[in-house]
């Protein structure tokens, strides 16, 4: 591994309005300032813009304590390879982070055009520009980090995942775009020696994620006093990631890229690494739910009387889901002496704390 040192580095991070980009964002530009961050973000409307605009506002408070660090924001699309092209000319970033795709396995059922722009296209403009960072033998991206997904896992039946599991069995076409991603890392890193590493994220979740997640989802739903579906009957379990302990593992896997290196035959051997981050612990959804109801009624988001059983249906599976997900994360322990140790509980209370802040309950 090299190690990278990130303060007085130029950082390209995709998808800067999202969930983890943002978070990544402010972690950086308290821990590892001065540093110069660049983002860019398309603020569709796949869920309510407000959040990302909220996420973007605590960018520019935290630039108000950090002012020898910079962020420079394009609200642009990453399918746009000129924007992508510019960016890279005129800004030369040394550590590039691609976060932004379109995100959500139930959306890519009926949305497939945005899944192929955003996660096929986008990451292509990416990989290109990365390739092109090294012309005329200038230095270029000493490290590409990329957001892949558990999704990618589908029908796996061994459990807990492990990174050397065979994983051609995608159940949507949002786990397909994954894949494909890590396929077109490996390649470029093959041709044209890309340091890259590629992270599975297991059910990310935290004060202001994202309002199509489960957690976010049955909120909104209780409190408008509709019933929320659990679906397989209650019977799945899911790694839930905590926000920050994604964030931190994010930032350790930048400052440590695959080592350049040639084989037998003089060509490069992929200095390319692939890593699970998840909390190598599922929780049954039942678990869950209840989990959710009592820190919603401990936040005061809903009231003490509040009566679940009556907003609650258990349903069959639906398409494109998995009955259960859960990180192997041995690699990641061993390369970064590193484990999300959130529990689901402290996580929650911390979304629950912001919901009722957020939404002025």
């Amino acid at each position: 591994m090299e190690n990278i040192e990130l303060k007085n580095k130029t950082v390209f991070v995709t998808g800067s309005a999202g969930f983890i980009g943002s978070n990544l964002i402010l972690e950086l530009l308290k821990t590892q300032s001065p540093i110069n961050i660049i983002g860019i973000d398309n603020m569709n409307d796949y869920y309510d813009v407000n959040i990302k605009k909220w996420r973007l506002d605590e960018i520019k408070s935290c630039l108000e304590n950090h002012s020898d660090s910079t962020y420079t924001f394009y609200e642009e699309d990453m399918a746009n390879k000129e924007i992508i092209d510019k960016i890279f000319i005129n800004h030369k970033p040394d550590i590039v982070v691609n976060l932004g795709a379109q995100a959500g396995v139930r959306y890519s059922i009926s949305n497939p055009d945005s899944y192929i722009s955003s996660n096929m296209v986008g990451f292509y403009n990416i990989l290109e520009a990365c390739r092109h960072s090294y012309d005329d033998g200038a230095r270029g991206v000493e490290h590409l980090i990329y957001a892949s997904s558990s999704s990618v896992y589908g029908s796996n039946k061994k459990v807990p995942y492990s990174t050397e599991d065979k994983v051609d069995n995608p159940v949507s076409l949002y786990a397909a775009t994954k894949k494909s991603n890590e396929l077109m890392a490996h390649a470029y890193s093959k041709l044209y020696n890309i340091p890259a590493t590629g992270l599975r994220f297991f059910t990310v979740y935290g004060p202001a994620g994202r309002p199509d997640m489960a957690y976010f989802g049955f909120t909104n739903k209780l409190l408008r006093g509709e019933t929320i579906e659990i679906f397989n009957y209650g019977n799945c379990k899911r790694d839930f990631t905590y926000i920050d302990d994604i964030v931190e593992g994010v930032k350790l896997v930048m400052q440590k890229a695959p080592e350049r290196k040639n084989g037998e035959d003089g060509l490069p051997i992929p200095p390319y690494k692939i890593y699970n981050i998840g909390n190598n612990n599922p929780e049954n959804l039942l678990d869950f739910v209840k989990i959710l109801q009592e820190e919603l009624i401990r936040a005061k988001v809903l009231p003490e009387d509040y009566d679940f059983e009556a907003h609650k249906k258990l349903v069959p599976m639906q398409a494109g889901d998995v009955p259960i997900t859960f990180a192997d994360t041995t690699p990641l322990e061993r390369d970064f002496a590193f484990k999300p140790d959130t529990s689901l509980r402290e996580g929650i209370r911390k979304f629950a704390e912001w919901y009722k802040e957020f939404y002025k309950i």
